[in-house]
């Protein structure tokens, strides 16, 4: 048995005029709506849940706990192959990596969405909704994976790319794992299966989770934003640098005076792929995380203070 959890996204979406693929209103459309509009489904052994029903732009820790709690309960059942939740793109990445950080679950969760509204003329939703059953239903796959326009990807590494293609998605070093042909999974590579957390990890309400923020070095940064998150009170901060995770001299020497006050700082890259390199003399590394999963890592470390 497959099951499917609903969180809303794009691909559960409507819009007034089918040929509009950018004036619609997310997450309208139910999880068993959404099963029922892909006719292969209707011989698959399937359950579906609504865990949620939002744009993925304002996706939440009470979501995020509630979604993990949800993921275990299902995968503890024996009969249970795999699940698959459907999810928008904006923030499908930093949820793939959440779960797979608390979770790091031996049966598979697939994670999928759409770039397209589920009443466009040509919706994408279906076709990846079918892609990401036939992986959860597949004896390799294990862990959490974002099946995305015929492409396998791992949480760790996958990005959203594009702002509007149907191809949204890629992974770097080696992050894609395979793809659907035509309903025949082929795989490239296997993914690891990382200790898992544990939901125990996520007992404390959502309102007294550490406060993360996201800081950007370019032209011109002068710490003034690190030095406004101090004064509003900030318990970690990831720093997405230039280059191999570079940072100008008044940036770093405002992140050094948030360090030297107790504040958790991680060095990330603003490119899209490639590591940070560790030093002695630098800002510690976030290696070859991405900034919003470098904050991810720093909230769960953090959530055990």
């Amino acid at each position: 048995m497959i099951v499917i959890l609903g969180t809303g996204g794009t691909i559960a979406g409507t819009a007034v005029d089918a040929a509009d693929n950018v004036g619609y209103t997310a997450a309208q459309v139910g999880v068993a709506q959404l099963v029922r509009a892909v006719p292969p489904l209707a011989a698959r052994r399937l359950e579906t849940e609504q865990v949620a029903q939002l744009d993925s732009k304002d996706m939440d820790f009470a979501t995020w706990q509630r979604l993990a709690q949800r993921v275990a309960a299902q995968l503890a059942r024996p009969e249970v192959r795999g699940i698959v939740i459907t999810h928008g793109t904006d923030t499908l990445e930093e949820t793939a990596y959440f779960l797979q950080r608390v979770l790091a679950p031996s049966k598979p969760v697939v994670i999928t969405a759409a770039m397209r509204p589920a009443t466009a003329l040509q919706s994408d939703g279906p076709q990846n909704l079918l892609d990401a059953v036939n992986v959860a239903g597949d004896v390799l796959a294990r862990g959490v994976l974002v099946v995305f326009a015929g492409a396998i990807h791992t949480a760790e590494q996958v990005r959203k790319v594009h702002s509007y293609r149907v191809d949204a998605f890629a992974s770097a070093d080696g992050g894609q794992l395979g793809v659907v042909e035509e309903g025949r999974v082929r795989w490239w590579a296997q993914a690891m299966v990382n200790e898992a957390l544990g939901l125990a990890r996520l007992a404390r309400p959502t309102a007294d989770w550490p406060r993360v923020q996201i800081v950007l070095n370019h032209v011109g940064a002068d710490g003034s934003i690190v030095r406004a998150l101090l004064a509003q009170g900030v318990d970690g901060l990831i720093v997405a640098g230039t280059g191999n995770g570079s940072l100008s001299a008044a940036l770093e020497q405002a992140l050094r005076e948030a360090q030297a006050r107790g504040v958790r700082v991680l060095r990330s890259t603003r490119c899209d792929a490639g590591p940070v390199t560790a030093s002695n003399e630098a800002l510690p590394s976030a290696g070859a995380l991405s900034p919003v999963k470098a904050r991810i890592e720093m909230l769960l470390d953090l959530l055990l203070d």
